[in-house]
């Protein structure tokens, strides 16, 4: 389990670095992507600060500049590393707080899938807003990252 989530985690830093380099090239980011990369990197974090039982940081809709976003990915990324190298088990109940302050409890693998999926889930959204604004959106699906 814990060779997949690396696994998991490895194309998710991949694909989140490739975008934030992409658009340090760009005249300029479509503020609907800003939104979008923001709210995908404190919602990475936030999950990552209930699976240390922590507090987090940032709001799940809190904007970011870009030249943020480089060092919030690297601890997003370093935390989840961290998270799955010391998890014993992956079928463990952990209950958080939603954002809207409602309680919930699901394992930590189902945790740390979410991370992954939301993320996925976001960069589709934002090649979707590259492409209405006339920018080629750059190729992040799992096979293509694998090969």
């Amino acid at each position: 389990m814990k060779s997949f989530f690396n696994q998991l985690f490895d194309y998710n830093f991949f694909c989140n670095k490739k975008i934030i380099e992409y658009c340090e090239t760009l005249d300029a980011v479509p503020e609907k992507s800003i939104w979008l990369f923001s709210h995908l990197l404190n919602s990475h974090h936030i999950w990552n600060a209930r699976l240390l039982e922590d507090q987090p940081e940032y709001e799940v809709f809190q904007i970011h500049e870009l030249n943020a976003w480089h060092d919030i990915h690297y601890e997003n990324q370093r935390s989840s590393f961290h998270i799955v190298s010391n998890i014993d088990d992956f079928e463990r109940r952990l209950d958080y707080e939603n954002s809207k302050g409602r309680l919930y409890t699901n394992t930590v693998q189902d945790m740390l899938f979410h991370i992954i999926n939301h993320s996925t889930h976001h960069r589709g959204q934002i090649a979707t807003n590259f492409r209405m604004n006339d920018i080629e959106p750059l190729v992040t699906d799992y096979v293509f990252y694998k090969r």
